[in-house]
């Protein structure tokens, strides 16, 4: 064949040429349908049942290794290339050993990717992620990957560039300052739990208030509750303060936290007859009876001081509502009754007497918190009057009272306001 084109110089060239690509594509077609489909068989037949999607996640690897065959090839075969110049041969080969290098090293970070997704569906998985450290380490193996194409292309060692690189570290500290310092706070993080996937954080300074969704090695990634998406540096979990609501949620109750403000001049002492009425209340019928042998023990001690009826204690109405609204929250069922549970009175204020509720919720579901929370407070809120107690409401400059049921129009000025 040589001697039949030997009046076309390059025509065998082209030829020889022509037929290594052609072997380096049917290495190619061999390897990616003979090959590959016998381990999809293979791994098809030796998984388990639901594991399909972890099959066809693995097999993202093994194509990419595939293509290093053909490149083997070229690099072999390229020597065999008649009347080429030597240094085209060189850098052809050095350009085939620099793909395989790539090739490889991308079918690698692929294997960490499947390893990341294979590692996540571990229980314990939200606790500890290892995508940080994967990340590093594919940064790693991608700098030395570099470093080796650079030393291919260039017909040095690998080991004269690496150690060339040593006067250079402190300008690479300075460049990665920001990949070290999250390494560093992903480890700490890692180790010490204290962010996790499915955690609600609350981070004002980063406009962050959501669930976390991902932990990376340079960022946390947090999806508000208004749907948007922030993503924290991972050094700022460690630099700056932010809250965890984790304890909240793992300790089965959610608090609440919250005052009714009353009216002070609604504050009275109530008569005998007012006591008795206040009997229909089943919740305070121990109160009142603990408070009655109290109450008369105290006053027959200043009766026979012959101290004057001024002396003489007595109930009052906000007292035995307070007694009410803690007996009311002992019997509820959406109130952990093993959690911290007061009602108390505050300093009172211009906007009134507050008389806050202090307890917990027995689900800590939002929508359920919340639910609990506004039954109780419609509940009080309804009931107080029955204890001849007011609200107090600031009330502004309103528009009068206008009746347009009959008749001309009469206009009457709202009653004033309590406070």
């Amino acid at each position: 064949m040589r001697t039949a084109l030997a009046p076309y110089p390059w025509a065998y060239t082209l030829a020889v040429v022509a037929a290594l690509l052609l072997a380096a594509w049917l290495a190619n077609w061999v390897t990616k349908r003979i090959l590959l489909g016998g381990i999809q068989r293979l791994l098809a037949a030796t998984a388990a049942r639901g594991e399909a999607e972890g099959r066809e996640v693995r097999m993202r690897v093994i194509p990419r290794l595939a293509n290093v065959v053909p490149a083997i090839v070229i690099a072999v075969g390229v020597g065999m290339v008649p009347d080429l110049p030597p240094q085209l041969t060189t850098v052809l080969r050095a350009l085939c050993q620099a793909f395989i290098v790539l090739t490889i090293a991308l079918a690698v970070s692929r294997a960490l990717d499947v390893a990341n997704e294979v590692y996540e569906r571990r229980p314990d998985a939200r606790n500890r992620p290892i995508k940080g450290y994967l990340q590093v380490a594919k940064i790693i193996m991608f700098a030395l990957v570099a470093i080796s194409i650079v030393a291919t292309l260039a017909g040095v060692q690998f080991l004269h560039v690496l150690t060339g690189l040593g006067a250079a570290t402190a300008v690479l500290m300075l460049i990665f300052q920001d990949t070290i310092l999250s390494l560093v706070a992903s480890v700490q993080i890692s180790n010490d739990g204290r962010v996790r996937i499915g955690d609600w954080i609350e981070m004002p300074s980063q406009n962050a208030d959501g669930d976390v969704i991902d932990i990376a090695l340079h960022t946390v990634t947090v999806q508000n509750w208004d749907k948007t998406i922030t993503t924290v540096p991972t050094k700022k979990l460690i630099s700056e303060s932010f809250k965890n609501w984790r304890g909240m949620s793992e300790s089965g109750g959610r608090r609440i936290k919250r005052a009714l403000y009353l009216d002070q001049r609604s504050v009275r002492f109530l008569d005998d007859g007012e006591v008795a009425r206040m009997r229909r209340f089943v919740l305070i019928d121990d109160y009142l009876d603990r408070k009655a042998a109290e109450l008369r023990d105290w006053n027959a001690r200043l009766a026979e001081r012959g101290a004057e009826p001024v002396n003489r204690r007595r109930v009052t109405n906000l007292g035995t509502f307070r007694a009410y609204v803690e007996q009311y929250l002992r019997h509820h069922p959406g109130i952990n009754q093993g959690m911290t549970l007061l009602v108390r009175q505050l300093q009172p204020t211009a906007e009134g007497l507050p008389l806050e509720i202090y307890c917990f919720t027995s689900d800590v579901r939002w929508a359920f918190y919340e639910g609990i929370q506004s039954d109780i407070f419609d509940h009080l809120l309804a009931i107080l009057p029955e204890f001849g107690l007011r609200v107090f409401q600031r009330m502004g400059d309103g528009p009068l009272q206008v009746d347009l049921r009959g008749g001309p129009p009469a206009a009457q000025p709202v009653p004033p306001a309590a406070g």
